[in-house]
């Protein structure tokens, strides 16, 4: 066998016993029994099996593999290998670990399930590889496609190659850099509704302290407010649409996203199970995840259906269809899509609109509980900086930059990087290269499988310093000769590829600047309208989650409204 090819696939070894059998019958028909035909084939691809078996396990991966002498950690299980490291929690954090104990030059060769090839990328210009220049060359494994598939529809976050090239290019004007700056009033409104909720279930739970007897707190599970108000922000921006899920916790979309996303064991087992056998065959087991994955899913599907038919027919009743300038109006416009694609992309949308947004401000706002003096300093920053000393801080006057403020304010625009840098949403991601490939000029067979983890990048001592894992908004800050200060884009981390939140390259996130100036103006309200501490301080927070990263048992804080942003 070639040195640079992946071990045999069963299609071959079934064409192999195919062709074993034919000659058997044809040249060795005196040994083979009347009517054994089928007891030959049989036997002979059980002998098949059992070889490849031997092969996978103890031959190719030592003897063969154009990898094998890449570094590699220890602790392999026969058949199994590393693969269940990728269901490790926290996740990343064993891949962390190996980037820090196995001396490497950017590339450290595991085996995961069935003895499939396996690379960990730990070098920025392995990354840049992958991500940019051969972006298109390493694709997302099938079986995470198809799982993922069900979530997002044939979405742009699912697509490959020359459609989502297509995609992209077609969506791109809804994210530029104007189209972001017209959204900040979406933002800010929804961030004061998002204040406006938090103090009614204060003032309709209310507790006291000994210390602070004037002034009632209450303990408010965090995300689930989070989870309203970006669903909120997304409906407005991608279709036009208010869900006014602040106001009504109960809207089905909220609920089905809130139950479809809740991190706990059974659903991280089922999306294992998922990538490891047929859908198929998953979907026929008599278990109550399956039937609560598909109701949720077909309910999503039909819920994204009639939005889309509604936004048709407000399109066609409009005066000015071009003021719609909402994601969802500018694809009808394009004319090049059908409803079920469309579908598609509001359930992308959708999902992956409202639950980064939604995991990263959960995490913000446990961070400053965590770090009071950085929740004092900010607050400072975002009060001095927005006049609030004269009327309510929702009702911004109608001539102000908001934009331009937000993105100007050197510790709001840290917290937020930092944040971003430490709770990445999705922590891991995988390609399959499609095509023998090299990276950093070693030889990468069709087939293998490279392993991106923003988790344990983005907190790499050797790109991030000896407090990597540490929350340091003040990395994201530079102070010019005169002392004043100013946000920076990079943390001071040698290359923009040390960070992987949001990916880079063809395939990076679309909406990465909607995501960080939403989040810019919800961090802005929850800090400047809200004293927040933790709840219980000997409470473990546990990230956790089956494709995203939140709290395991949510994200409980003690929070008190605070006076001057009435």
């Amino acid at each position: 066998m070639p040195a640079n090819t992946g071990p045999p696939t069963p299609l071959l070894l079934v064409a192999a016993t195919t062709l074993e059998a034919f000659v058997a019958v044809t040249f060795l028909a005196r040994y083979v029994p009347d009517h054994g035909l089928l007891i030959l084939f049989t036997t002979l691809l059980a002998v098949n099996v059992a070889l490849l078996a031997v092969y996978n396990v103890f031959i190719y991966p030592f003897f063969v593999s154009p990898l094998r002498h890449l570094p590699t950690p220890k602790g392999a299980l026969p058949v199994l290998g590393h693969g269940l490291t990728m269901f490790s929690r926290p996740a990343g954090k064993e891949f962390s670990r190996w980037m820090a104990t196995i001396p490497n030059d950017g590339l450290i060769y595991f085996r995961g399930f069935f003895n499939t090839d396996r690379l960990l990328i730990t070098d920025i210009k392995a990354i840049g590889e992958i991500l940019v220049t051969k972006s298109y060359d390493f694709e997302k494994p099938p079986p995470i496609r198809n799982f993922l598939r069900r979530l997002l529809g044939d979405g742009l976050i699912i697509v490959e190659g020359d459609q989502h090239r297509f995609l992209r290019k077609t969506m791109l004007p809804s994210f530029g850099f104007r189209s972001v700056k017209d959204l900040y009033p979406i933002f800010w409104d929804k961030s004061v509704q998002f204040a406006q909720g938090v103090t009614q279930q204060i003032a309709e739970n209310p507790e006291y302290t000994a210390e602070k007897t004037n002034a009632p707190t209450s303990v408010v599970e965090v995300n689930h407010w989070a989870n309203q108000v970006t669903m909120d922000i997304i409906g407005m921006a991608a279709m036009g649409r208010d869900f006014n899920a602040l106001k009504n916790g109960d809207d089905p979309l909220i609920q089905n996203y809130e139950e479809l996303l809740e991190p706990i064991l059974e659903k991280q087992i089922y999306f294992a199970a998922n990538l490891l056998a047929p859908m198929s065959l998953i979907d026929r087991l008599p278990w109550k995840v399956v039937k609560t994955f598909q109701r949720i899913t077909g309910q999503l599907n039909d819920i994204c259906l009639q939005l889309v038919r509604d936004k048709k027919a407000e399109l066609e009743k409009a005066t000015d269809p071009e003021a719609h300038k909402d994601v969802l109006s500018h694809l009808i416009r394009t004319n090049s899509f059908t409803d079920k694609q469309m579908v598609d992309q509001m359930l992308t949308f959708l999902a992956a609109g409202h639950e980064t947004t939604s995991s990263t401000l959960t995490w913000t706002a446990y961070l400053l509980a965590k770090h009071p003096n950085v929740q004092t300093a900010l607050r400072e920053e975002v009060r001095t900086a927005l006049p609030f000393g004269t009327q309510p801080f929702n009702k911004l006057p109608s001539d102000i930059d908001l934009g331009a403020i937000l993105e100007s304010l050197p510790l709001l625009n840290g917290v937020c990087n930092e944040v971003s840098r430490l709770y990445p949403t999705v922590p891991n991601t995988v390609r399959t290269a499609l095509q023998e490939r090299t990276l950093l000029g070693q030889v990468v067979p069709k087939g293998t499988e490279i392993i991106l983890s923003p988790a344990a990048i983005n907190v790499a001592p050797s790109l991030w310093g000896d407090n990597a894992a540490d929350f340091v908004p003040e990395r994201w800050i530079d102070t010019d000769e005169k002392g004043v200060q100013k946000p920076n884009n990079n943390g001071g981390a040698p290359s923009n590829y040390a960070i992987l939140t949001f990916l880079h390259g063809p395939r990076s996130c679309i909406g990465q600047g909607f995501a960080k100036a939403e989040l810019r103006a919800l961090v802005t309200v929850l800090c400047g309208a809200f004293e927040l501490e933790i709840a219980r301080p000997d409470e473990e927070v546990i990230p956790h989650g089956v494709v995203t990263t939140k709290p395991k048992h949510g994200m409980n804080l003690r929070m008190k409204r605070l006076a001057g942003w009435e």
